[in-house]
């Protein structure tokens, strides 16, 4: 019988986030996957855990995620665990979940600390829907075209970003998004210097221009206003006629009764009034 992987949050910060569970888990597995054991083994010595550890991290995730497998596959039962957080989050414990859930082994989580949700509960920006973008990508081609889908985007951003790149992410987004734009920014969560600071783009970065980041950071970025979105939408129907709009849903195979829903909506205004247009 196959064993298990555990999915074991770890503190981003405090210990004492630490559950009970988590390290029950810790203490019974066969084996930690840590991503960094030079940093875990810290966290294993303070909650006497002894449970025999082995390196898993981005640059042996394929190769070592086979490794794992068979030990899975022998039986034993193997934690996953990853510098701070929720493993699976924007690291290597994402393959091997995948590879586990594809072979049919088990995959339990074992629920604690992320900074993501710890930030936009306490950020004051909207919470009903979000989207994790994490790090934005180094590369400058990806990156530039993940900033143009985020132009749009109407749910609470979460993204993280290290101190050194912090001021050039914020010019960024400023850049897409407005330098009025509403973002809270989070930084060392659940640590001694835990702060969030509900600001605008263009007063973020006066600030960081003066005064030098130290720490980690979540920004959680207000979304673009519905309302506005829709506007800006119609806007760019206003230069085809109600008749060309029409047709080109109809040409598409769309019969005229929704056609005309479809305009309606695209160009924000009652469908009557299209209707009205279309006779």
């Amino acid at each position: 019988m196959a064993g298990i992987l555990y999915l074991v949050a770890t503190p981003i910060g405090n210990l004492e986030d630490m559950t009970f569970r988590a390290i029950r888990i810790l203490k019974e597995a066969d084996l930690i996957a840590a991503e960094d054991t030079r940093n875990s083994i810290k966290l294993l010595n303070h909650f006497d855990i002894h449970t025999p550890m082995t390196s898993y991290h981005e640059f042996n995730r394929y190769d070592k995620a086979e490794v794992l497998l068979d030990k899975l596959r022998a039986g034993q039962n193997i934690a996953l665990i990853t510098d701070a957080g929720t493993p699976g989050i924007s690291d290597p414990g994402e393959v091997m979940a995948e590879k586990c859930i594809d072979e049919g082994i088990t995959v339990v989580p074992v629920p604690g600390a992320v900074a993501a949700v710890n930030a936009l509960i306490a950020s004051g920006q909207g919470t009903r829907r979000f989207a994790f973008e994490a790090f934005l990508p180094a590369d400058k081609k990806e990156r530039k075209a993940v900033l143009e889908e985020l132009k749009g985007e109407t749910r609470t951003m979460i993204i993280y970003e290290a101190p050194h790149h912090l001021l050039k992410t914020l010019k960024e987004l400023s850049e897409v998004l407005g330098e009025g734009r509403r973002l809270t920014i989070a930084k060392e969560l659940t640590k001694k210097h835990e702060s969030f600071v509900k600001t605008t783009f263009a007063e973020a970065i006066k600030k960081f221009e003066s005064e030098e980041p130290r720490g980690e950071y979540v920004l959680v970025v207000a979304g673009k206003p519905m309302e506005e979105k829709k506007a800006e939408a119609a806007a760019e129907w206003s230069s085809m006629t109600v008749e060309e709009h029409l047709r080109m849903y109809i040409d598409a195979g769309m019969d005229k009764k929704e056609a005309i829903k479809k305009v309606a909506a695209d160009r924000n205004v009652p469908k009557r009034d299209i209707y009205k247009s279309s006779y």
